[in-house]
């Protein structure tokens, strides 16, 4: 690659985690593509969701976003769908995330540039949101995908929850997208060893910001029905600021007021490196740490 080449990342969320064939179908576009790397794809039964991470030139990762966002549209049917997820759409959200030699900016661009084509090609309502937003209010994306799908069709009727892309009518099977620009996040769960759904939902109100918990943390409780435990899932929206051994220290804490323990966590997708060398610099207590020091990011210079 050149070394001003432009590369952006994009982690569409799918609501589809259970069927191979359809999670096949939605992932093919990414394979074999010039300009475009898929990096990786993970699926999880419970949320019935999978999260696809590709990176590559701007142009041809637009295009193969685009290219899955129809097939999605075709295999997936939201009047059927069940998971431990928020979501309201087939495609519940497209995020755009400047890698290399790009600005946020231009990643706002092609989240507006992929949202207009999406709506005009698929008949789709979409949201713009985080640094996409058009409005403070869409900023979050937990604010636009609440009442999730079964409570969509009425909201978007409501002016200020007026699209900003497509019709002011949810699609009849797949819904309604966001799609948006942001800094890369740590998706990270946490599970305790209970069936107690309560417990989770109460320990993630403790750990997410909006309800005064840590800063850059968005939480819920999830129960995993075939593991007979619940989870803490979160989204890390910025691991510089609030470091993934904050919550996860945080989370033991407040799981012994009921007498929960932490069995283990997850991380779904891709992390930075940053990300995990912070906690492990946190657990062994080392001291004078630089990035630097790291073996494999010395050879890739």
């Amino acid at each position: 690659m050149a070394n001003m080449q432009k590369i952006v990342q994009c982690v569409p969320n799918y609501s589809e985690g259970r069927d191979l064939d359809k999670i096949d179908k939605i992932v093919n576009p990414f394979r074999g593509k010039d300009g475009v790397k898929l990096l990786d794809y993970k699926r999880d039964e419970d949320h019935n969701r999978v999260v696809v991470t590709v990176i590559g030139e701007p142009e041809a990762v637009k295009s193969a976003v685009l290219e899955s966002m129809g097939i999605a549209i075709e295999v997936i049917d939201m009047t059927k769908h069940e998971g431990q997820h928020p979501r309201m759409g087939a495609i519940d959200v497209v995020p755009f995330i400047p890698i290399k030699n790009i600005r946020m900016t231009e990643a706002v661009e092609m989240a507006k540039d992929v949202a207009r084509e999406a709506s005009e090609r698929f008949n789709l309502p979409i949201f713009l949101y985080e640094k996409a937003a058009t409005s403070h209010e869409r900023t979050n994306l937990a604010k636009i995908r609440k009442g999730q799908f079964e409570g969509m069709a009425e909201k978007i009727k409501e002016p200020e929850w007026k699209p900003d892309f497509g019709p002011t009518q949810i699609h009849p099977t797949a819904g309604v997208t966001a799609v948006g620009a942001r800094m890369p996040l740590v998706a990270y769960n946490v599970n305790l060893d209970t069936d107690d759904i309560e417990i989770a939902n109460k320990i993630a109100k403790s750990v997410r910001h909006i309800s005064g918990g840590l800063r850059y943390c968005k939480a819920i409780g999830i129960e995993l029905e075939e593991r007979g435990i619940v989870q803490v899932s979160m989204n890390m929206t910025d691991y510089t600021k609030t470091p993934l051994y904050r919550v996860f220290e945080l989370i033991k804490i407040e799981a012994k007021r009921y007498g929960v323990n932490v069995i283990g966590s997850e991380v779904i997708g891709l992390v930075p490196m940053e990300a995990l060398i912070n906690t492990a610099e946190y657990y062994l207590g080392i001291e004078d740490f630089s990035m630097d020091q790291i073996l494999e990011k010395r050879m890739m210079e």
